[in-house]
């Protein structure tokens, strides 16, 4: 034993040693022990691994603060306790997916015996699948419940585990917190039935990918333009990941047939050995597809995030140098076209409709506006545009959405970010762009000339332990109670206070109550909009010792020759924002 280790750690180690695990378990916390490993002992066990509302998220290894068998266990054993208790009476079925992380499939397998075990029929991949194609099989196969074992773009130490709900949707209120709730009544590992029953245990592949690529096919709009531009050079990275499995397959089935992939990064692979962080929001995560882009003289780049719900793309300015866009960016490419396309389709009814975060870019309102389509704004997380989509099917369409964050949903047959129908659009948009004799980043350079330039800048501040947390707790008071007469030259017109949803005119001191459903609840967000268009807003992090803000700036682009320095002008707009509220 380690004298120095607090004396609940030490007995959640007893427990360990002691209780119903296996030797191989136990022989490593031996290990740790005797070795006097005392500060990964002290994470592995000082407290037990959090199940929040969207699931959870952990580094590998023994103990009650790591991903491994006993943690997946608890967290599955609650949730099927919880669909027993909410579907009563009824035939249960749940299905399970996985991406490219190491134990990923090991976790997915714990988890389908499990359910199995406790008299729920389990639908479960063979291989790993991107995260967007459970959400549809949730839905194909009338499923009450999904999950999905993955980190997203974390780095290569850590796991997670995703629940969806019968929607094929992230879980919401009321579920998100009643799930928790059982999973916290799970006391003992005693309590979790590990024993499978194989008969209840589908394994589910290739049929699954029929369907959901057919609704990729659906999304297309201007098949006739991939035909004239279908030798149109994709460069496409999946990073190790689950990307590579549909992604190519998209492609080709829309009739793209110059789809060139980055070899060295095709083959999944849980330590993600090319890079450093497997994010394709990082320039050296895209490093390779950049360089091989390069070498073809490619039209585009696109790469998606081992699980495939994110996309990264990059493009070729004027100056010849491939450059990556942002979230923002893409988002409102997309939606750009989309808008253009429908109506030019004559698919615009006036029931159709866009949804987005509230941090996400305001050029996706204003292009909404002007085409006379409703633009639905939610709390950050997809599982609230999620949540618009569910309360408005049979009465309103929904066209597509997305994300700052770099996710993006075309039509409604998937309840979740998805980049490998991002990935077509994009493509096809491309196409699209270079039929007109423009390249993707004309494309952009043209919506900013019709709409203005919006530029996004995020401010993301570290505060660490209590004392963190109080001055985390003090800047949002703060920005409630003393709004400061101007910022960076521009007086401040509306705050809009999601903790109580209000929208306040400060000029008038109106205030207008912001309904909820349709994406939204109370939050703790607070939103500055000044006289100028610029909008701030601030949102601490509830996962970590942090508080973001959203700073979005525009001015009006008059010509394409103007682009950088409208861009530099924007950038500096943002500085001095950041230097007159003080956010440092």
């Amino acid at each position: 034993m380690i004298a120095s280790l607090d004396a609940l750690t030490q007995e959640k180690i007893n427990l360990w040693l002691s209780g119903n695990y296996d030797a191989d378990t136990k022989a490593k916390i031996q290990q740790l022990l005797d070795e006097g490993k005392e500060t990964e002992l002290t994470d592995s066990f000082y407290k037990d691994l959090e199940f929040g509302t969207g699931g959870m998220r952990g580094e590998m290894g023994v103990g009650s603060n790591r991903m491994n068998k006993y943690t997946v266990g608890s967290a599955t054993q609650g949730f099927a306790n919880y669909l027993k208790a909410n579907f009563t009476g009824e035939s249960i079925s749940v299905a399970i997916a996985h991406d490219s992380r190491n134990n990923a499939s090991y976790f997915a397998k714990v988890a389908a015996d499990i359910f199995s075990a406790n008299g729920i029929k389990v639908y479960l991949f063979k291989e790993l699948r991107p995260t967007p194609e459970l959400s549809f099989a949730v839905r194909h196969l009338g499923c009450n419940a999904g999950l999905v074992i993955t980190a997203s773009h974390n780095p290569r130490e850590y796991n997670g585990y995703k629940a969806y709900w019968n929607d094929g949707s992230q879980v919401v209120a009321p579920h998100d917190k009643n799930i928790v709730a059982e999973v916290n009544k799970i006391q003992s590992v005693d309590e979790i039935n590990f024993t499978g029953n194989p008969d209840l245990i589908t394994p589910i592949g290739e049929e699954i990918d029929a369907e959901y690529l057919k609704t990729i096919q659906v999304n297309s709009i201007n098949p006739a333009v991939i035909t004239r531009q279908k030798d149109l050079k994709i460069v496409y990275s999946s990073i190790h990941g689950t990307g590579i499995t549909l992604v190519p397959k998209a492609l080709k089935l829309l009739g793209f047939e110059d789809v060139n992939v980055v070899e060295a990064q095709a083959e999944p692979n849980g330590d993600f050995p090319t890079v450093v962080y497997p994010n394709p929001e990082e320039t050296e995560a895209m490093t390779l597809a950049m360089n091989l882009a390069k070498e073809i003289d490619a039209d585009l780049v696109i790469a998606t995030d081992p699980d495939a719900d994110r996309v990264g793309a990059a493009v070729k300015n004027p100056a010849g140098e491939w450059v990556l866009l942002n979230g923002n960016q893409m988002a409102s490419l997309i939606i750009y076209y989309l808008l253009d396309a429908w109506k030019k389709a004559g698919k615009l009814t006036g029931k159709e409709f866009i949804a987005k975060t509230i941090v996400t870019t305001n050029i996706i309102d204003k292009m909404c506006e002007t085409q006379g389509v409703k633009c639905y704004n939610t709390l950050t997380g997809f599982k609230f545009i999620a949540a618009v989509i569910r309360e408005l099917e049979g009465k309103e369409k929904f066209i597509g959405g997305g994300e700052e964050s770099y996710g993006y949903l075309i039509g409604d047959a998937v309840r979740d970010k998805d980049a490998v129908a991002s990935c077509a659009m994009i493509a096809e948009l491309t196409a699209y762009a270079k039929d007109n004799g423009k390249s993707l980043f004309d494309f952009l350079t043209s919506m900013y000339m019709e709409n203005n330039f919006y530029y996004e800048g995020l401010i993301s501040l570290t505060k660490k332990g209590k004392a963190g947390a109080e001055e985390i707790q003090k800047m949002m008071a703060d920005l409630r109670s003393n709004v400061p007469a101007t910022v960076a030259g521009s007086e401040p017109v509306t705050v809009i206070d999601y903790t109580n949803l209000t929208s306040t005119d400060l000029k008038s001191g109106a205030v207008t109550n912001i309904p909820t459903g349709l994406g939204m609840e109370a939050s703790n967000v607070i939103q500055l909009v000044l006289a100028d268009g610029t909008k701030v807003s601030a949102r601490p992090s509830g996962t970590e010792p942090k508080i973001k803000f959203y700073v979005s700036v525009n001015e009006p682009l008059e010509k394409a020759e103007d682009f950088d320095a409208v861009l530099a002008k924007l950038k500096q707009k943002v500085s001095a924002i950041q230097e007159d509220l003080g956010l440092k």
